[in-house]
């Protein structure tokens, strides 16, 4: 039962205020922080089905399933809009936010001061464009490549053009939180109640987290999509490497140790590639701006490989529209910089990190909404045999890798 009026703002104020993902690099829902930990999204039934049917040789390779939470949409006395969420019962412990969210929140929060003013728009605007204003010739969309140091800091325009250096996060999440919160305060009530799914935040460990999404398979739809989603979504994979490959780039940022910031890319330069923009795409995820980084390599193709035959065992599904996470830490452990030692002799040991000691790398499967697969609730259309699109994607992915590993 919920509680109106004041009971209801104290209890917002009570809980947890989701903060805004600073690395989201793709999609288009908005991801949130929950604690350094753990990170939520807003929940769809079937996703959850998947996270909890979960084939155990697969749970090596997606973020942890935390189970769900209540999140409602709270505005405070000064107008400032927030998802607030009742913590967990396990976890009392006051919650603390980082200096570094805090940043990101209170970025968000000036954003908002003037919902209607000129000031909140044009700052807006300069971190992103909705794909819908990307249509018009005079609203350029998301630039297909930005820039996020380290410090997370970037230049943006106040409300009379003149640039100010404000705390951000990685334009596109900033994009999608925005994207998000318009629509709760459009569709719903302030009061209404929402459910998310709690899941593993997977770059908590990394200190400069470098992220490639893409987008895996060749069809993007589900099995429920409408006649013009449908083929919507077909003309974009025939017209991008999706048809090609099997794969695609849908976000990116990485770290440039000569510049001391992210290198951010999005779904619309992902979109434009040709194959062999692809491989140079692949190619820049791996170099921080001064040296490729060669000794990933072996660890992404081996979690790769293990991958695809986990994939190839898995009968009836169908991985529609997920997409593939490749994470590593773009801050270099200090032998290898120090030139006391060779990539494959620096010691680490934590999850996604392969054997013999190479490098830490997290390769994660994401975004199950259209999945589908022999036995999930009220599915219409079974499949058999393995999902042919992803491990297409998968195979050119990998020879791709070893493509540049051998330096062709």
């Amino acid at each position: 039962m919920v509680v109106q009026g004041s009971a209801d703002a104290r209890d917002a104020r009570a809980g947890v205020q989701l903060e805004p993902f600073l690395h989201q690099v793709g999609g288009h829902m908005s991801v949130m922080k929950y604690d350094e930990h753990t990170v939520c999204k807003p929940l769809i039934s079937r996703e959850q089905r998947f996270y909890e049917s979960l084939p155990l040789a697969m749970k090596r390779f997606t973020p942890q399933y935390k189970g769900t939470i209540t999140v409602q949409l709270w505005k405070d006395s000064q107008g400032h809009l927030s998802l607030v969420a009742n913590p967990l019962k396990e976890n009392q412990e006051p919650f603390k936010v980082s200096a570094e969210s805090a940043a990101a929140v209170a970025l968000w929060q000036t954003l908002q001061q003037s919902t209607s003013g000129s000031g909140s728009a044009r700052i807006l605007a300069q971190l992103a464009r909705s794909p819908r204003e990307s249509r018009s010739p005079a609203k350029a969309p998301l630039r297909p490549e930005s820039h996020l140091n380290a410090q997370v800091s970037s230049l943006v325009e106040d409300a009379n053009g003149n640039q100010v250096e404000k705390k951000s996060c990685n334009p596109w999440g900033l994009h999608c939180h925005q994207a998000h919160l318009t629509r709760l305060r459009s569709e719903f009530p302030e009061n209404k109640r929402h459910r998310f799914l709690l899941l593993e935040n997977v770059v908590s460990q990394y200190t400069h987290p470098c992220i490639l999404d893409l987008k895996m398979g060749t069809r993007q739809h589900g099995d429920d999509a409408s006649e013009e989603k449908k083929a919507r979504h077909m003309k974009k994979c025939a017209q991008s490497t999706s048809a090609r490959l099997g794969v695609r780039i849908c976000g990116m940022q990485v770290y440039q140790t000569d510049k001391k910031h992210f290198l951010c890319k999005d779904k619309y330069y992902g979109r434009k590639l040709s194959v062999e923009g692809f491989r140079q795409a692949l190619y820049q995820f791996l170099h921080n701006g001064t040296h490729l980084r060669t000794e990933l390599l072996e660890p992404i193709l081996r979690q790769l490989q293990a991958l695809l035959s986990v994939i190839r065992s898995q009968s009836s599904y169908r991985f529609y529209s997920s997409s593939l996470l490749i994470i590593y830490d773009g801050q270099e452990p200090l032998e290898r910089t120090s030139g006391s030692l060779h990539p494959q002799e620096v010691p680490q040991v934590a999850h996604g990190s392969s054997p013999g000691g190479l490098a830490k790398v997290d390769i994660r499967m994401i975004d199950f909404a259209h999945t589908t697969y022999k036995g999930s609730w009220n599915e219409h259309t079974t499949y058999d045999g393995p999902d042919p699109g992803y491990i297409f994607g998968l195979e050119n992915l990998i020879g791709i890798l070893q493509d540049i590993q051998e330096g062709q």
